[in-house]
């Protein structure tokens, strides 16, 4: 595999940040996950927008313009070969002495990686994939704006924790007032006195680019749409749930915790259009 560092590409065992790299030490840093069809990178303006977004929010400086991103990314996967493949765009604070300060770094790390992209097993989308609600909260959006897209996952990585611990799939957070948010790398739907539902941004969520399309599909094919404050015993209570995120795309789940599901007509839907999106 081909790395991109900073200004160039590198064979994979030679693609190496110093341990003094700020985004090592303390996960001062933002990324971005993108999916390529095709050689085809899906949504990329979206991503560059939301990389940007995070970057100005932290106060770092994207050391590419959109059109070198855009170059760097292709470049990435044409040198690996790859026509069906996820992209992570990561950038950190850069190399600095030891210490909080950002100003300790002198100039950001860029990196792009991308690998072939394997298909999830088709019955995860035929059958559903078991989710459950942790112990572990989502931060509070008043001590880590969920808006930044960061290095720092620790809350997610404790939930995932717990998930495995309880084999579930993927851990859906509720935030610190006892509202559904988000999964660990997820925006989460469900279907409730039919009009599809899913956490507003202001429940501390991150605004998930999948999440926005599958709200426009919905709409435009005239399912009712609701972006709100929602209780677990509303999820529980619901008649069908998916996830949404840039690999899984439409994903349904079977349970949550120990209450079982079906996969349902809208999140087929719901699928079907998010292909034929990306068909087009």
């Amino acid at each position: 595999m081909l790395v991109y560092l900073n200004n160039g590409l590198l064979p994979e065992a030679d693609a190496k940040i110093s341990v003094f790299d700020h985004g090592f030490l303390y996960g001062d840093g933002i990324y971005e996950t993108l999916r390529v069809y095709n050689k085809k990178v899906f949504l990329i303006d979206e991503h560059i927008r939301r990389l940007k977004r995070s970057a100005s929010l932290i106060g770092l400086t994207v050391p590419k313009t959109d059109e070198d991103i855009k170059k760097i990314v292709a470049l990435t996967l044409d040198a690996n070969g790859l026509r069906e493949a996820y992209v992570r765009i990561t950038i950190s604070r850069g190399e600095g002495p030891i210490g909080l300060d950002p100003a300790l770094c002198k100039a950001p790390t860029f990196v792009v990686i991308a690998n072939e992209f394997k298909n999830y097993p088709e019955e995860y989308y035929r059958d559903g994939i078991a989710i459950m609600v942790p112990e572990v909260r989502r931060n509070h959006r008043a001590a880590l704006n969920p808006q930044i897209k960061s290095q720092n996952f620790l809350n997610n990585i404790l939930a995932k924790i717990e998930a495995k611990a309880a084999g579930a799939y993927e851990a859906v957070m509720l935030n610190t007032d006892g509202f559904l948010a988000e999964g660990t790398i997820s925006n989460i739907f469900f279907l409730k006195d039919g009009a599809l539902c899913t956490p507003a941004v202001e429940c501390g969520i991150l605004d998930g680019i999948t999440r926005a399309l599958v709200l426009d599909l919905a709409t435009k094919t005239g399912i009712k749409v609701r972006e709100g404050f929602y209780r677990l015993e509303e999820l529980t209570a619901s008649s069908e749930v998916f996830l949404t995120n840039s690999t899984m795309e439409v994903m349904p789940v079977s349970r949550i915790n120990n209450t079982p599901l079906n996969p349902g007509a809208i999140t087929s839907k719901l699928r079907s259009l998010y292909k034929q999106a990306v068909s087009g």
